[in-house]
């Protein structure tokens, strides 16, 4: 009896190794590498107990063991999960396709937001004045916005710079760009729970990845200890030079 291999048969083993490659990435970016080979081979051995060798009793405690395995990791990543869609949803959203086809008659407003930005991280830079800035696209984040002080302001590079003077009230947490305006200050971030960051990390670089980690959101972060700059977009987080970052918050504004 001949083995055959179909077209079929090749569609389902592309879409079962697509599905554990990227579930692979969304454990890896959470620092959870490990778990997912341990996943894997528990898997293997499961299908080896219930198909190869059809251990019916075994087969059945291993069967209960996966049914409820799935819900305990759905409650575990619900945020990792909860991430990966909401980026998913954020790149088809028909906002945006309807933007693509939209003429760009505020791209002037757009330069000039973000040159306002770039000056401000510059010389917030030269200063190691600590900075958190969130500059929001297709989720507008309000629940997060609504932590701090409600602006509602132009961007402006004094105003930022003012803001996270160290003995203003408003320095602590922070600044929510949303459509092309200061929407809010010393606004609380979600912090970062992976295990795998280096330990120079502060509670400004966690707190960037956090909230990058969770939402299509881009964070800049200028350090207070040595003055570098880094930006936080999903779940990388590195350090970029002003040209870099200028480039960067032209081509997202």
């Amino acid at each position: 009896m001949g083995f055959h291999i179909g077209l079929k048969d090749i569609i389902d083993i592309l879409l079962v190794a697509i599905i554990l490659y990227e579930t692979y990435r969304l454990l890896r970016s959470s620092g959870m590498a490990n778990l997912f080979w341990g996943i894997l081979l528990f898997l293997m051995v499961w299908f080896a107990v219930s198909y190869v060798f059809q251990l019916e009793l075994t087969g059945a405690l291993f069967d209960r063991i996966v049914s409820v395995g799935a819900i305990a990791l759905i409650i575990i990543f619900q945020d990792p999960i909860r991430s990966f869609f909401n980026r998913l949803g954020s790149k088809l959203n028909i906002d945006t396709v309807h933007r693509y086809f939209r003429s760009n008659k505020n791209s002037s407003d757009s330069d000039k937001v973000a040159t306002q930005l770039v000056i401000a991280c510059k010389n917030m830079s030269k200063t190691n004045t600590g900075a958190l800035i969130v500059i929001t696209r297709q989720n507008a984040l309000r629940d997060y916005q609504q932590t701090g002080e409600q602006i509602d302001a132009q961007v402006s590079a004094r105003l930022i710079e003012q803001i996270f003077y160290k003995n203003t009230p408003l320095h602590d947490g922070a600044l929510f760009i949303t459509n092309k305006k200061i929407a809010a200050a010393a606004c609380i971030l979600p912090v970062s729970q992976r295990q795998d960051l280096p330990l120079h990390y502060g509670l400004r670089h966690r707190a960037a990845l956090g909230l990058s980690e969770r939402s299509d959101a881009l964070v800049v972060v200028v350090s207070e200890e040595t003055g570098q700059i880094s930006v936080a977009d999903g779940n990388t987080l590195r350090t970029v030079k002003i040209e870099e970052l200028s480039h960067i918050l032209n081509a997202i504004l």
